[in-house]
């Protein structure tokens, strides 16, 4: 055979292993890649709690303390909150309505102020209704009791976390019916504000820390005060707190 007809199929065999060999070897890399890819953990959500009482954070620690997902922060007051949140930018932020500093819902305004798009979930000694639905029109998207049960915390922070809204049951519950509720209580004249501070004075706060609860001025929960004096009759601000705990007897 002519020397001139088996060199092209030579050149042609060659090629063809190399071609083989480069795909072999990208088959080869691109599984490297692969098993590389797989073995990087997943980052953490990190989750910020702001709550003036340690055991509150190490609580919430505890609970998440067999989940590599979540990773948890505390802040015990409004200013450290807020660097914490700037510094580290949480996923999740839980913030305790009622701080040392400034009340959780100011907290929640200057989050938000700056980040519109934060993940916030109040957390509240309180489980009154009208609480609770203050702050999701402030814009929170979760809300829990500190009476609530400890596995509503995990599910909040997950839901939350995947931009969904929480709400612990009992408390949809209690929001569900309040409006039934109100029909058949002399609440039923009180506007929400007047509600709100109302419950607090029940609980033994005075002005000033109703007015920081709240996120309002000392004079705005002053005219509350005389208003629902006013409203219901009563004489002073122990009558007031008398005919309100009468209410909540039915």
């Amino acid at each position: 055979m002519p020397s001139g007809v088996s060199q092209p199929r030579s050149a042609c065999h060659l090629k063809h292993l190399k071609f083989g060999l480069w795909t072999s070897i990208r088959v080869l890399v691109y599984e490297k890649m692969a098993v590389l890819m797989s073995e990087i953990p997943e980052l953490a959500t990190k989750v910020l709690i702001v709550d003036d009482h340690p055991v509150v954070v190490w609580g919430c620690k505890s609970l998440f303390a067999t989940d590599s997902s979540v990773e948890i922060a505390g802040a015990g007051d409004a200013r450290t909150g807020y660097q914490a949140f700037v510094q580290n930018k949480p996923e999740v932020t839980v913030i305790d309505i009622k701080l040392p500093d400034v009340s959780g819902f100011e907290l929640m305004r200057q989050v938000r102020k700056k980040d519109p798009d934060a993940k916030i979930i109040m957390f509240s000694p309180s489980n009154d209704p009208a609480i609770a639905a203050q702050a999701i029109q402030l814009g929170a998207n979760g809300f829990l009791s500190k009476s609530d049960d400890l596995s509503f915390i995990v599910q909040a922070v997950h839901h939350v976390a995947a931009g969904q809204n929480y709400i612990s049951p009992h408390l949809a519950q209690l929001l569900a019916f309040s409006s039934v509720a109100v029909k058949t209580n002399p609440a039923n004249k009180l506007t929400t504000r007047e509600l709100q501070v109302l419950t607090l004075m029940k609980q033994g706060d005075n002005v000033a820390e109703i007015a920081g609860t709240l996120g309002i001025s000392y004079k705005t929960v002053v005219n509350a005060t005389s208003s629902l004096k006013q409203k219901l009759g009563a004489k002073n601000h122990f009558d007031l707190i008398r005919i309100a705990l009468e209410m909540d007897r039915g």
